[in-house]
């Protein structure tokens, strides 16, 4: 068989119904796990940076775990190894009413898995953007008489995001990709449609060329959202311009001068 251009176009460009669908799955679900990794992730990062032993070595053990082992043998585990841990119990029925919409079991079993993947790697990236801040940040705050957990949320974490932005939205790439693995518990994301598409026309290039080309506009479109996020974030972190030298100059503070929400560049 040749490469049929015809085919491959109207693949393309005029997708039946079901590969939309299938597109919406894989958002969906890529959404939905890199939100539930987020959080999981920092929660875990903050855990790993306590005082308590037990929390840091549950950090590390979980980050092992999930960072030493193939993301497709967690959601094996999760999906079928479950239920069958605990005796017949239907952790995922058929359908899971979420708000106005309804998710498969197998769909959230799958958010799930990836989810908890993800949180190991964003634990990781977290920990990394709140070491990189000043500490004398968290000195000062502390001087103030703030709260670890104020300083936290007003201090530390808003000055980490502009190093977390960057490694997170490569996750996020990642994640679309990895949604394909859904397939194989048989939800209907892009992958699985275009599989069967493929099984029913035959034509194994088109179909898996055309399904590439969709991979390559989401993960397209997120870039350029990754990278106006980091421009945006940039201009708001940005060193506050020096006062006029016709402005008499002002010692800093000493309560204060650590707890700039502008830090140098």
């Amino acid at each position: 068989m040749q490469f049929d251009l015809t085919f491959f176009l109207g693949f393309v460009f005029h997708p039946p119904a079901a590969l939309l669908y299938g597109l919406w799955i894989t958002v969906a679900s890529t959404v939905l796990a890199m939100a539930m990794g987020i959080i999981l992730g920092v929660l875990l990062a903050i855990s790993g940076l306590s005082r308590s032993w037990l929390l840091q070595s549950f950090n590390q053990v979980y980050i092992a775990f999930f960072r030493g082992t193939p993301v497709l043998v967690q959601l094996m585990l999760i999906y079928f190894g479950l239920p069958y841990l605990f005796g017949g119990f239907d952790m995922f029925p058929p359908v899971i009413p979420l708000g106005p919409i309804a998710l498969s079991g197998a769909m959230v079993a799958g958010i799930v898995a990836f989810g908890l993947h993800e949180a190991a790697y964003m634990s990781e990236i977290t920990r990394a953007g709140i070491s990189a801040v000043d500490p004398g940040q968290a000195e000062a705050a502390k001087s103030l008489g703030m709260s670890r957990s104020l300083t936290l949320r007003k201090i530390i974490l808003p000055q980490a995001v502009r190093v977390i932005v960057p490694p997170l939205g490569n996750q996020f790439n990642a994640m679309f990709k990895t949604t394909s693995l859904l397939s194989v518990i048989a939800v209907p994301e892009m992958f699985h449609i275009a599989d069967a598409i493929h099984a029913a026309t035959y034509r194994t290039f088109e179909v898996y060329l055309g399904v590439s080309v969709y991979y390559l506009v989401l993960t397209g479109i997120w870039t350029i959202l990754q990278r106006r996020l980091e421009a945006h974030l940039k201009t708001e972190f940005v060193a506050t311009p020096a006062r006029s030298a016709k402005a008499k100059p002002r010692a800093p503070s000493a309560g204060r001068a650590g707890l700039s929400v502008h830090p140098r560049e």
